[in-house]
C-alpha cells in the first residue's frame, strides 16, 4: 500500500511569512494585515506562525525593523561609496538613495515613515536601534560638517529640556553626536520625507508623475540653506 505523500514544507517558514505579508500588504494595505490570512496564503494553519510571531503586532514589528534595516543599510551604503573628506558629495549621495530606496520599497516605507496601523501599539525598544541607525548616515555626515565649521546653523532652536532623556536614549545607537546635528537631521529628513512620501501618493501634479527635477531642486536648496562651501 503505498504511503500518503507528506504536506511539502516550507524550508524558511519565517521568512515565507513575512514575504507573503509584504505580498499582503501591497495588495490590501498594512491595516488589512491579519496571522490567518498568511495561513491561509501559505496553506498552513495559524498555529504554525504563531510558533515565529505570537500576534499580529510582533509581526508588524519584525517588519519594520527589517524595513529600518534594509533603510539603513542602503544609507550607509550611499554614504560610503564616496570618500570621506567629499562631504557635499556624501550628502547628495545619502538624499538620492533615500528617494530610490523609497520609490523600490514604497510597501516598507509607508510602513515606517507613513499613517499608523490602527490598534498596533510600536514596541519602541525593539524598533529603536533600527530605527536610529537608518538615519546614522546623515547624522554623520551632518556632524562632519558641524565639526569642520560648515554647517549654518543660526538661530537654530534647541532641544527643550524634557526632551533630552529622548535625545539621549537615541545617542546611544548614533554615537554622541551634538543635539545641533541631531535637529538639522530631522529638519533635513522632514523636508526629503514630504516630497518622498507625495511622490509614492502620486500627489505631485502639475510636475508629471516622477518627482526627479523637484527632488534634485529640494537637495540643492537644502544644500544652500544648512552648508557653507
Amino acid at each position: 500500500m503505498a504511503r500518503p505523500i507528506k504536506k511539502e514544507q516550507i524550508p524558511n517558514l519565517q521568512e515565507a511569512i513575512k514575504e507573503t505579508a509584504w505580498r499582503l500588504i501591497a495588495a490590501f494595505g498594512a491595516p488589512a494585515l491579519s496571522l490567518r490570512a498568511i495561513a491561509r496564503e501559505l496553506s498552513i494553519t495559524a498555529p504554525a506562525i504563531y510558533n515565529y510571531f505570537p500576534d499580529r503586532d510582533a509581526l508588524v514589528t519584525a517588519l519594520t525593523i527589517d524595513a529600518f534595516t534594509s533603510f539603513g543599510d542602503v544609507q550607509l551604503k550611499a554614504r560610503d561609496s564616496v570618500a570621506p573628506g567629499q562631504l557635499l558629495e556624501r550628502f547628495r549621495a545619502i538624499g538620492l538613495a533615500y528617494r530610490d530606496w523609497a520609490l523600490s520599497y514604497p510597501q516598507r516605507y509607508q510602513l515606517i515613515f507613513g499613517t499608523p496601523i490602527p490598534g498596533y501599539e510600536q514596541q519602541h525598544q525593539e524598533i529603536i536601534p533600527s530605527a536610529t541607525r537608518s538615519i546614522s548616515a546623515l547624522l554623520s555626515v551632518i556632524e562632519e560638517f558641524r565639526v569642520a565649521g560648515r554647517l549654518k546653523s543660526e538661530d537654530f532652536p534647541t532641544i527643550p529640556p524634557e526632551y533630552e532623556e529622548q535625545l539621549s536614549a537615541i545617542k546611544t545607537c548614533t554615537s554622541n553626536y551634538h543635539s545641533l546635528s541631531h535637529g538639522v537631521a530631522l529638519i533635513v529628513w522632514s523636508r526629503v520625507h514630504g516630497l518622498v512620501s507625495l511622490e509614492i501618493g502620486g500627489r505631485l501634479p502639475p510636475f508629471g508623475v516622477g518627482g526627479d527635477a523637484l527632488y534634485h531642486y529640494e537637495l540643492q536648496s537644502i544644500a544652500k540653506q544648512f552648508i557653507e562651501e
